[in-house]
């Protein structure tokens, strides 16, 4: 693949990662890339390791999900480039967000991942936070894996309705 679209792709995940305040996951910023067809999956996953690579963005990864930052290299490499994305990818990428941006910052907000302790308990780690802000940290330690996989999955899908009950008992 020539060069020139991998950097048009790499502009395009610098500009949505510039216009957030939180990480973005590959499978969102895919979400708006594959969904307009600009390209396939096989070449975003490697525009992301090269910005990887690059240090124009920094890679976080928990369980099935890699957040996304992007670093000061790459503000920089995007005030540089910028102009090469026509207004019209511009406009598209914000309404995306207009659109989504609840919905995204909830699934970044939310971390849960287990582990195998040093006592061979499994343990849980739940976490949601507001805007860098820990909300609620729980951990759990539970008998086995799968247990501890299922809290993980649940906690996606209840945390708000565990943090409300939490607090109507405590206060």
């Amino acid at each position: 693949m020539t060069q020139e679209p991998l950097t048009f792709y790499k502009l395009i995940v610098l500009y949505m990662l510039s216009r957030v305040d939180f990480p973005l996951t590959k499978a969102q910023i895919g979400d708006f890339i594959l969904g307009r067809e600009y390209t396939n999956f096989l070449t975003l996953q490697q525009v992301f390791a090269e910005l990887i690579d690059a240090d124009m963005v920094y890679a976080r990864s928990n369980r099935n999900r890699t957040h996304l930052v992007i670093t000061d290299e790459g503000r920089s490499t995007l005030a540089f480039f910028e102009n090469r994305i026509n207004d019209g990818i511009k406009a598209e990428i914000d309404e995306f967000f207009r659109a989504n941006e609840i919905e995204m910052r909830n699934e970044v907000s939310v971390l849960a991942d287990y582990y195998k302790a040093v006592s061979g308990e499994y343990e849980a780690h739940l976490v949601a936070k507001d805007r860098d802000v820990k909300v609620v940290e729980i951990t759990l330690s539970v008998p086995d894996a799968d247990t501890a996989s299922a809290i993980c999955a649940n906690w996606q899908k209840k945390n708000q309705e565990i943090y409300q009950y939490i607090t109507g008992q405590l206060f």
